[in-house]
């Protein structure tokens, strides 16, 4: 037999979709170079902002708003940046809206296609540089304009605890150890943390911490939603302990956040 020139993509899901259909991941730079304005277009594509995480003594919170905009527009109230993406781990992405979900798609299948070839699941630290390495392989056309940037957290089975991970647009990995923030409010969000965080908050209060959070972010910054007592529209937060994944009712931070805003601005938003 002769010889084969083929590289075997191991039991990244990723890099098989590279190998066998590259046409199914992002387009690469010259293929972005080829479409006419794209920094333009960009703008007028829906963009999703803000998301944060927090560590809590039982696990971490994961949150974000609902809003996403188009230039100074409102696109989607009510789009949701926070996913589970396997039994102990979630992903919230800021950035342009559909790429952003594309991804999230993709490193799903890509920790179920791992664990069904291995027999295991990833360890969290593997998780989070597959994760890497997808933002990574997005950077041409986050050069373009189409950014995207996650925060990643996950019950640690082996450390017992909840650890965040936050990524730049080059594929860049970082670990924080109480609390993120992204997005267009991103800086709000952490001065509201900066202010109120502690380290070994229940899990109630740190959902708080992180409505609370939100909430001035929103206030500060347009492109970011605040809760919407008229619609019935609050931020999606997930919370991550040993237990799994849990999302929170919106009853729940409902009743929140009516102790958070002032009574003489709860018409809606």
């Amino acid at each position: 037999m002769g010889d084969f020139d083929f590289d075997d993509p191991g039991s990244s899901f990723h890099r098989l979709l590279a190998s066998q259909h590259p046409d199914m991941l992002s387009p690469r730079l010259d293929q972005a170079n080829a479409i006419p304005n794209i920094k333009d277009l960009s703008k007028q594509l829906p963009h999703g902002t803000t998301v944060l995480a927090l560590q809590h003594r039982d696990g971490v919170i994961i949150a974000g708003d609902r809003r996403a905009t188009e230039g100074y527009s409102i696109s989607e109230r009510r789009i949701k940046k926070v996913h589970k993406t396997d039994a102990t781990s979630a992903i919230a992405i800021a950035g342009a809206a559909g790429p952003c979900l594309d991804l999230i798609r993709l490193f799903q299948v890509e920790l179920e296609h791992y664990e069904k070839l291995e027999g295991e699941e990833l360890s969290l630290d593997g998780k989070a540089n597959k994760l890497a390495q997808m933002v990574k392989a997005n950077l041409p056309m986050a050069m373009q304009g189409l950014v995207v940037i996650p925060i990643f957290v996950g019950y640690d089975l082996a450390q017992k605890k909840g650890r965040i991970f936050k990524y730049d647009i080059a594929g860049g990995q970082y670990e924080e150890t109480e609390y993120y923030a992204i997005g267009s409010g991103g800086k709000d969000a952490r001065g509201t943390m900066k202010k109120i965080f502690a380290p070994g908050l229940t899990k109630d209060k740190a959902i708080r911490v992180a409505l609370e959070a939100l909430y001035d972010a929103a206030e500060a910054d347009v492109g970011t939603g605040g809760p919407d007592l008229i619609r019935g529209i609050y931020p999606n937060v997930k919370v991550i302990t040993e237990k799994g994944v849990e999302d929170i009712a919106d009853e729940k931070i409902a009743t929140a956040y009516q102790t958070i805003i002032p009574p003489q601005k709860q018409g809606g938003s």
